[in-house]
């Protein structure tokens, strides 16, 4: 398992899966070890994957400032991994709050990044936070499946604030709640670090309008890829941020939840393979340019 130290000296590990030219996988959560992406379907046959353990979590070290862990200052430990690496530019992939992690370093070092991919990723950085009514309509979608009745009230109580997450709600999160699933699930307590999670978008990690600002002159090639399914971003809230990106693509994963290499892993790994390759959607794989100012 490779290391290397933080600007404040805190060790950080890093996974690698496959071989080829690397591509550097910002796990989210937020703060959950990056063991849960595993190889993102057989992405890992196309490039080699280098999946980040955030400090605090999975085999990193506990920092000992925890104020370290919020979105904005994890910029400078990617950026210590590129050097560690001995990248000039890297390709990067951002899940979920990764993305937002992935979006604050291409603003801050748009050179070092030549492609850069956003799964599911919710765009906090970009003052795009997930409204409660997408949610509850894309859970909506699900009404035919058998453990709705049972799972939609406990959703409906979480997005209230009422209630904290359960796991009877999980299943809104998969496009298929099927025993890998289930079993995905099931590790999510062991992989977090609540605390540093409640950190990662606390006062201060983002400032929206200067992001966007960055980004409106980031000219290299984007992916942001939205699964069908979910609620966290929706399709829509996707396309708006695909929208903020001058040499963006957008496309939409028919069927996937918010993983969605676990859902179909041959669609997510052709799109992804071939948006990294240069070459274009294939075979009726949904996407769209899109036209910055739109």
């Amino acid at each position: 398992m490779p290391t290397f130290h933080a600007s404040d000296g805190t060790e950080i590990a890093y996974h690698l899966r496959g071989e080829g030219e690397p591509l550097v996988v910002l796990p989210g959560g937020p703060m959950r070890a990056s063991a849960y992406l595993g190889d993102l379907g057989g992405l890992s046959a196309h490039r080699q994957l280098v999946l980040l353990d955030l400090r605090g979590t999975g085999d990193s070290a506990v920092p000992a400032d925890p104020a370290t862990c919020r979105c904005d200052r994890l910029v400078d430990d990617v950026e210590m991994l590129r050097h560690h690496m001995g990248l000039a530019h890297m390709d990067v992939l951002g899940h979920s709050a990764g993305g937002s992690l992935a979006m604050l370093y291409a603003a801050r070092y748009p050179e070092r990044v030549a492609k850069l991919t956003l799964v599911t990723a919710i765009p906090w950085a970009l003052g795009m936070p997930v409204a409660a009514e997408e949610r509850l309509a894309a859970a909506r979608l699900r009404v035919d499946e058998s453990w709705f009745m049972h799972a939609f009230p406990a959703f409906e109580a979480w997005l209230a604030g009422s209630v904290d997450f359960a796991p009877v709600i999980a299943p809104f999160f998969y496009g298929r709640w099927d025993e890998a699933a289930q079993e995905h699930d099931a590790r999510a307590e062991y992989e977090f670090n609540d605390e540093a999670a409640g950190i990662y978008g606390s006062d201060g990690a983002y400032d929206p309008a200067a992001t966007r600002s960055e980004l409106a002159r980031f000219t290299a090639p984007v992916l942001v890829l939205a699964g069908e399914l979910d609620g966290g971003p929706c399709p829509a809230l996707a396309r708006r941020a695909a929208e903020v990106f001058p040499n963006g693509e957008f496309a939409v994963q028919p069927g996937a939840g918010h993983y969605p290499w676990l859902d179909d892993a041959d669609w997510f790994v052709r799109r992804v393979a071939a948006f990294l390759g240069g070459s274009g959607p294939k075979d009726g794989l949904s996407s769209a340019l899109v036209p910055h100012g739109r």
